[in-house]
């Protein structure tokens, strides 16, 4: 991070943030740069399709096992695009590592490999991605829009969707209700 880029971070957002698609999200972010910025929201599901009927819709057989997988929602941007956050004991010819342990695939191959059981051991399944032009992350985070987190595994692929705003916040080791909404700068 000593480039003051924070792919591989978590970005919370705050609580008085009014853009219901971001409301109370963790966004975990795969890209940062002066160019832009990528990520995944980690805490929310994709209502309406589940894992098995998306196979279905690819043409990729479903095996057992694959009814307990949840597919998510990553973000507002092609929402009809499909992700994988995901452990890099699994990688592919298309996966883009992220950091040491954390890669992102975009590929079928990584559905098929989950479907075969063969896939990543973590694994988080997204449909669409939260993305920012040039400067803009960095302007809302001086806002006061976001807050930032080191990212760990059970934040990012524990099951426990409903808590996952909370406990990021209960990361940096205060009372998220005495936040301000006001951004101060020195």
């Amino acid at each position: 991070m000593s480039n003051g880029y924070l792919a591989g971070q978590l970005l919370i957002a705050m609580p008085q943030m009014s853009d219901p698609r971001f409301s109370r999200t963790v966004v975990y972010l795969c890209a940062h740069s002066a160019s832009g910025a990528m990520g995944i929201v980690i805490n929310r599901t994709f209502d309406g399709l589940t894992f098995s009927e998306l196979l279905q819709q690819l043409e990729i057989q479903v095996k057992p096992g694959c009814e307990s997988i949840r597919v998510h929602f990553g973000g507002p941007v092609e929402a009809g695009r499909g992700f994988v956050l995901h452990s890099t004991d699994y990688v592919h010819e298309s996966t883009t590592q992220v950091d040491d342990e954390v890669g992102l695939t975009a590929a079928v191959d990584v559905l098929k490999a989950i479907s075969d059981g063969d896939g990543p051991k973590n694994r988080f399944l997204a449909l669409g991605y939260a993305g920012w032009g040039a400067g803009q992350l960095d302007a809302e985070i001086r806002e006061n829009a976001w807050l930032t987190v080191p990212a760990d595994a059970d934040l990012l692929f524990g099951a426990d969707l409903d808590h996952k705003w909370a406990r990021a916040i209960g990361k940096l080791g205060f009372d998220y209700t005495t936040l301000s909404a006001e951004a101060g700068h020195a």
